[in-house]
């Protein structure tokens, strides 16, 4: 099983740790790992917000070569320096099978891409334009779902590693389920996912592994005992209940 993803793994050099006690190795996800493994096709990243999960994502991308800002392996554009080190205190367990594609999204900077490939398609290269690998149409004049879709839906193709961060954040639950239908095609055509998400709908993808970053560390876990899905579940069950309990003012 192994030989056929392109990331077997990741490990953080603990000796080489300066302190655990700053940032990131203070991190819940990051303080206490040792060895984290990836499936051959899917695995997410899971967790409440400030666990970690984004910042180990990031870590992954840039170990593997991708820009930290998103992006191909081609992209070197660089607005601001928001990454963590913890890149160069990991290793990578990479196979002999080397990538067709590849990409690393990062919803928070995904504007700064789409500018990018407009201004590099605004020079005269003599080559195909980039924006046609992306359905032909500017990611600036579609709404930001739309922008994404046709990422998942034009950009990928098979055999490509692809990293991608809360990738649900700007599409409906529709278009979430035309997301997880397209990761499927993708790897099922030889694909590998590394995906952080609090999505429910993604997660419940049934061929992948799923950890949970929480206070505890990271643990393999299951969609159903995520306290995102519990939540959801809850709420569309009996959501009077849960906003009666929200809006109370006994705590007033």
């Amino acid at each position: 099983m192994i030989s056929t993803q392109f990331v077997s793994q990741l490990q953080l050099r603990v000796s080489e740790v300066p302190s655990f006690d700053d940032y990131p190795f203070s991190l819940p996800a990051i303080r206490g790992l040792d060895t984290l493994k990836l499936h051959p096709k899917v695995t997410f990243l899971v967790g409440e917000n400030g666990t970690g999960k984004s910042t180990l994502l990031e870590a992954i991308a840039v170990a593997f070569g991708f820009n930290p800002e998103g992006g191909s392996m081609n992209f070197g554009f660089s607005t601001r320096r928001s990454h963590s080190e913890l890149h160069r205190y990991i290793r990578l367990g990479k196979s002999y099978r080397r990538p067709k594609d590849g990409f690393f999204l990062r919803a928070e900077s995904f504007f700064n891409l789409a500018t990018e490939i407009e201004q590099l398609d605004s020079e005269p290269l003599g080559g195909p334009r980039i924006i046609a690998s992306y359905g032909g149409r500017s990611l600036h004049e579609q709404s930001h779902g739309e922008s994404f879709l046709a990422l998942l839906m034009e950009r990928f193709g098979g055999n490509g590693f692809y990293v991608l961060d809360e990738p649900e954040a700007a599409l409906s639950p529709q278009r979430q389920l035309a997301a997880l239908r397209r990761i499927h095609e993708l790897a099922q055509a030889g694909s590998q996912f590394v995906i952080a998400t609090h999505s429910p709908i993604l997660m419940a993808y049934p061929d992948a592994w799923l950890y949970n970053c929480s206070a505890h560390g990271v643990q393999l876990s299951t969609a159903q005992e995520t306290e995102h899905f519990q939540v959801m579940r809850d709420f569309v069950v009996n959501p009077k209940r849960m906003l009666d309990v929200i809006l109370s003012d006994d705590d007033a």
